[in-house]
């Protein structure tokens, strides 16, 4: 606001020293004019705090519940998004989101800067403010054509950029077998030629932004020249003063910040809105698993698993050896109703956990229950500790032990303390798949589903893991799906579906 009332005080200033010789009106105006410089330093830079704090809150509000949403979504979320979504919502969409807030606040001074020096302008001159207060929103209107071309070009850089951040991840989570097959320079022209894609949307991205740019400084110059010249002329015909003509001029000029902060604010909003689009989608996204109405508890004690579909019955307390041959996935997916194959809303009887149907089930009652382990359950970055300890009521060595995971542990420099990156990738497949049955065995769960748990261990290293889990979950109940001979020499119960399964797929 002051500066919008400067060079209208100015024009006084001019008139008042040079046409009107008041000495004393010109030295007021000056000190005016100095007291309005400071306070546009002082309300300039509380704008900017205030406009930046307000950027990093709505950046960081829509980065929570995004992340919020996502966690409760849990295995819901990779059928439904790609996996570079949740990567480009929380590293560049949530920031342009914040941008739209930060300008938001000097967008609306601007509005009422342009009205205050309007009527400066009418007051002084009716023609020349006139020209300025319709001039310069046409100008503003004649830049929305570009918008248009932006936000497409800002959407398909979008989804390029998706695609690179789900092809990154892919093959980050397989640089291992990538190594160990010679895929490395075939996988790195996918990338090569993926990045070449952004590279091209950027450029297209670029190209618009520019374009918008130079018509902020291009539409509102032009009527800042048409305003300079025809002021210049009523001022040598006597229409106006020349304190009135500086009044205008710099008034006009004035007039290109609130155009200046319009264009950006377009521009703003057209990348935050193609974020915005991203955000509104996960957001939108539902459980694939419904709670049921009227739910149930799951047994006491340590019930046991029934799946109607194809006969299996593990009684409770015992260990139970499944070949289930390519089916195992889906037989996990039933008897623990994960999200996946096996997913038990696609059929018509689901399994049971004792004499209760797992849709029965609320899904955090039954996820404390009845435990499901996979090979390639995610290991996140941080202390092996935090990993471990706490996670049930079992001793940590015993679990350990079972799992023929203690000489790992010895042999870091930390021992439990050993701080692990992201998926555990500083160690081999099969020291990570030893560790995360550790932290599973760990939960000590009545219901255990394990999943081909020693698939990436040697046939020694098996037999001593199946020993000792049988040991260490005797009267729980264990559900093991594997092919592997070790699990069927301590197995309370050995069954064979895959005869069975040949037949209902046939």
């Amino acid at each position: 606001m002051p500066g919008a009332v400067t060079p209208l005080v100015a024009g006084a200033a001019v008139d008042a020293g040079l046409t009107r010789g008041d000495t004393g009106q010109l030295v007021r105006d000056v000190v005016v004019i100095l007291a309005l410089g400071l306070g546009q330093t002082a309300s300039g830079g509380t704008l900017d705090f205030l406009a930046h704090g307000m950027c990093l809150h709505a950046a960081s509000v829509t980065q929570r519940t995004v992340n919020g949403h996502v966690l409760r979504l849990g295995g819901s979320l990779a059928p439904q998004a790609e996996a570079g979504d949740v990567t480009a919502v929380t590293t560049s969409d949530a920031n342009r989101i914040g941008n739209v807030f930060e300008t938001a606040g000097r967008l609306v001074g601007s509005l009422v800067a342009f009205g205050v020096v309007g009527a400066g302008l009418l007051a002084r001159s009716p023609l020349l403010g006139v020209i300025a207060l319709v001039g310069v929103p046409l100008a503003v209107v004649g830049i929305g054509p570009l918008v248009a071309p932006l936000q497409r070009r800002l959407d398909d850089q979008r989804r390029e950029l998706t695609s690179v951040n789900a092809l990154a991840a892919d093959i980050v989570a397989g640089l291992r077998i990538l190594r160990g097959i010679g895929g490395e320079a075939r996988f790195a022209a996918r990338v090569g030629d993926a990045t070449d894609r952004v590279r091209r949307a950027g450029v297209l991205v670029a190209r618009s932004t520019a374009a918008l740019a130079a018509a902020e400084v291009l539409l509102p110059g032009a009527v800042l020249v048409v305003i300079t010249w025809l002021g210049a002329r009523l001022a040598v015909a006597g229409t106006i003063t020349a304190g009135e003509l500086v009044a205008v001029y710099g008034a006009s000029a004035f007039l290109v910040v609130p155009v200046a902060t319009a264009t950006e604010t377009v521009g703003q909003f057209a990348a935050a809105r193609a974020g915005a689009r991203r955000v509104v989608r996960l957001l939108g996204l539902r459980p694939l698993l419904d709670e049921p109405a009227d739910p149930l508890p799951v047994p006491p004690g340590c019930p046991g698993l029934h799946d109607p579909l194809t006969g299996l019955d593990a009684p409770g307390g015992e260990l139970t050896v499944v070949d289930a041959g390519p089916g195992a996935a889906a037989l996990a997916g039933r008897l623990t109703r994960s999200v996946g194959p096996g997913n038990p809303d696609d059929d018509a009887g689901p399994a049971r956990v004792g004499d209760v149907g797992v849709d029965r089930v609320e899904l955090a009652a039954l996820r404390r229950r009845v435990v499901h382990a996979h090979p390639e359950d995610l290991w996140f970055s941080g202390r092996l500790r935090d990993e471990l300890v706490g996670h049930g009521a079992l001793d940590v060595d015993a679990a350990l032990d079972a799992a023929a995971a203690t000489e790992i542990v010895d042999g870091f420099p930390a021992g439990l303390d050993e701080v692990l990156g992201e998926r555990g990738r500083e160690v081999s497949g099969g020291q990570r798949q030893r560790l995360a049955l550790t932290r599973v065995l760990l939960t000590d769960a009545d219901v255990l589903v394990l999943s081909e748990p020693t698939s990436a261990v040697d046939a020694h290293t098996e037999a001593w893991i199946a020993a000792r889990v049988a040991v260490l979950r005797r009267g729980r109940t264990t559900v093991v799906l594997t092919q592997g001979a070790p699990w069927r020499h301590v197995a309370d119960h050995v069954v064979d579906l895959t005869r069975t399964l040949e037949r209902s797929s046939s």
